[in-house]
């Protein structure tokens, strides 16, 4: 039976943009998961998970449930399910002959980092949501701007540094990032091969890295100064990393 896989749309040709719902998508074709995604404009999202009956994912600042993508519906099991981490353990538990997103008993370890991992990239967001707005089909565009503008209490276009502050804002993302490479390059061992997290196995914080870096790579094009930068920080290995998991990238 085909999982469906509920996505936020963009006006760009491969569609998929969210760093969230990349994490599921990438866990369904790591797995081989047969799945179709639906796609949902932001303005649409709380109505459909209310229909259908797919649990919110956090609270409002009124107290009422928030709603947010990815999410899915398993018709093996007739459940619905949403929150990134939520959907990749419930895939692990449903689908125990699949290759493991938390291979040997790293559940939580991997959680963790995938945590650790994404403080370190708080200096990201004034550089990359204003790009991300404009990338968005016009009913969600205006939904992420305005929700956006009230959380940051400016416009998006201000976010951004200028002059000087552009270049010192942006050493932080990079050095942000090289905490996280001093991490994944410990080696006292001279044990470790490959590029992913656990070496030469693919795990859940190796998706969560790979849904964030081709965010960037998406939004900003392969022509950016930004994704250029990127790609050339710490021996290369966010784009290696994306590119190790080339073949996950299906957008169905």
């Amino acid at each position: 039976m085909t999982i469906t896989f509920y996505d936020i749309p963009s006006s760009l040709a491969i569609n998929a943009w969210s760093p969230n719902t990349w994490k599921t998508r990438y866990c369904l074709n790591y797995k081989g998961i047969p799945y179709k995604t639906e796609w949902v404009e932001y303005p649409d999202i709380e109505a459909h998970c209310i229909k259908l009956g797919i649990a919110g994912t956090g609270t409002k600042a009124d107290g009422s449930a928030m709603y947010t993508l990815p999410a899915i519906h398993d018709p093996s099991t007739g459940k619905y399910i949403s929150d990134s981490v939520v959907i990749a353990e419930y895939l692990e538990k449903q689908y125990p002959n699949t290759p493991s997103l938390f291979p040997h008993g790293t559940e939580g370890l991997q959680n963790a980092f995938a945590e650790a991992y994404a403080n370190q990239l708080e200096p990201l967001w004034q550089f990359i949501l204003p790009a991300t707005c404009l990338k968005l089909n016009p009913p969600s565009e205006a939904y992420f701007r305005r929700t956006r503008e009230q959380s940051f209490g400016k416009k998006l276009e201000d976010l951004v540094p200028k002059g000087q502050a552009w270049a010192e804002e942006w050493a932080k993302v990079q050095d942000g990032l090289g905490k996280v490479d001093a991490w994944l390059s410990k080696d006292s061992g001279g044990q470790r091969k490959g590029p992913f997290v656990l070496g030469d196995t693919i795990s859940w914080g190796d998706l969560v890295i790979a849904s964030y870096t081709i965010w960037l790579k998406i939004v900003w094009g392969e022509n950016s100064k930004e994704w250029k930068d990127i790609s050339g920080w710490h021996g290369g290995r966010w784009v290696k990393l994306v590119d190790a998991l080339g073949k996950y990238e299906t957008v169905r």
